[in-house]
């Protein structure tokens, strides 16, 4: 728009932009059609001072996670770490976090300058680890992987520095049981830094038995005539499996639904919302789409915190029954969720 433009017409387009914004970036889910939250006062708040949390359904029964700038559970780790690993036992409301400690994967420095998980996965009994700030100054992203349930770590030698700057894994169910293949597939927001949204999300899928290969990594391109998706080794040919303009795909967590035989996609919407800020929710029924809006609201009723995702653990039987793991307030939040299904008339 010239300068010469009045005032008028900018503030119409400002408009015209902002509730551009505003909005789902996809129609409604045509199988769920909302979420009753649990009230705010319920909300199961542990690890205070920690953040990030992502999760795995470990081969013993309980939740892996790793935490990030904190001291983790009680009793804290002595001193303040970018990336440390923890244990979650029980259920909700019946949690119980103990933190795991080990040399080879803790890491230091706050902010970017410090290494910190952001992708959580076990299968067939070894445990996978995507972290984030590769580089020390808060883009690039290095895959770890531990044979001993998160004692020691062994850190790639390589790692990805274009594109997939704070990967995430998809899970399904306990140590990788219920999977769709005989795929691990890996879910960024399109930038090398951690820091920086983009308009779109991307994919990648490794054979399970190769996760470690970099070269055995292909890449989403889109779908084609018949809705079957398209896949290429060449890293630059990547295309979105999901849009969200203005820059608006952030940081995320994917697990699978399997008794609605959905793939949940809990989405931030915010680079800063560890107490206020908005929370996106989408469902599908293939890792690659189409993808459809459960729940968005640009300002949820508490910060929704880095990420965010539902540990497939603490799904109900029906499918149903959630439980979400957040780090809104700098913790180890959960907040139970119930699913409104659509019936076959609406």
């Amino acid at each position: 728009m010239q300068a010469s433009a009045s005032p008028l017409l900018y503030l119409l387009f400002a408009s015209a932009t902002a509730a551009c914004a505003a909005g789902p970036p996809c129609p409604q889910s045509p199988a769920i059609a909302g979420i009753d939250w649990a009230p705010a006062t319920a909300i199961i708040r542990l690890a205070k001072g920690s953040d990030n949390w992502p999760c795995t359904w470990a081969d013993d029964g309980h939740l892996t996670t790793a935490y990030g700038d904190g001291w983790g559970f009680k009793p804290r780790v002595p001193a303040k770490l970018s990336l440390g690993l923890a244990r979650v036992l029980g259920d909700p409301p019946d949690i119980q976090g103990v933190n795991i400690r080990s040399k080879t994967a803790e890491q230091t420095g706050d902010g970017p300058r410090g290494r910190k998980a952001s992708g959580m996965l076990m299968v067939d009994g070894v445990l996978y680890m995507w972290a984030r700030n590769a580089n020390g100054s808060g883009k690039h992203a290095q895959l770890a992987t531990s044979r001993d349930r998160g004692k020691t770590w062994t850190w790639c030698p390589w790692k990805f520095t274009e594109g997939f700057g704070c990967p995430t894994f998809l899970n399904f169910g306990r140590n990788y049981a219920g999977a769709r293949d005989a795929f691990v597939y890996v879910y960024s927001f399109d930038s090398e830094s951690a820091y920086t949204p983009s308009d779109r999300m991307v994919l990648a899928r490794v054979p399970k038995q190769r996760i470690l290969e970099r070269g055995a990594y292909e890449f989403f391109v889109k779908l084609d005539k018949h809705g079957e998706p398209t896949w290429t080794r060449n890293l630059a040919r990547r295309g979105a499996v999901f849009t969200h303009r203005p820059r608006r795909c952030y940081r995320s967590g994917v697990t699978y639904n399997a008794p609605l035989r959905r793939y949940l996609w809990c989405q931030t919407l915010g680079t800063d919302a560890r107490f206020k800020g908005g929370i996106g929710i989408f469902d599908a029924p293939e890792p690659w789409g189409p993808w459809t809006t459960v729940a968005f609201a640009e300002q949820w009723d508490v910060g929704p915190g880095e990420s965010a995702s539902f540990p497939t653990k603490w799904m109900s039987a029906d499918g149903k029954t959630l439980h979400l793991v957040f780090s809104g307030d700098d913790c180890f939040s959960v907040r139970r969720a119930t699913l409104r299904l659509r019936t076959t008339r609406e």
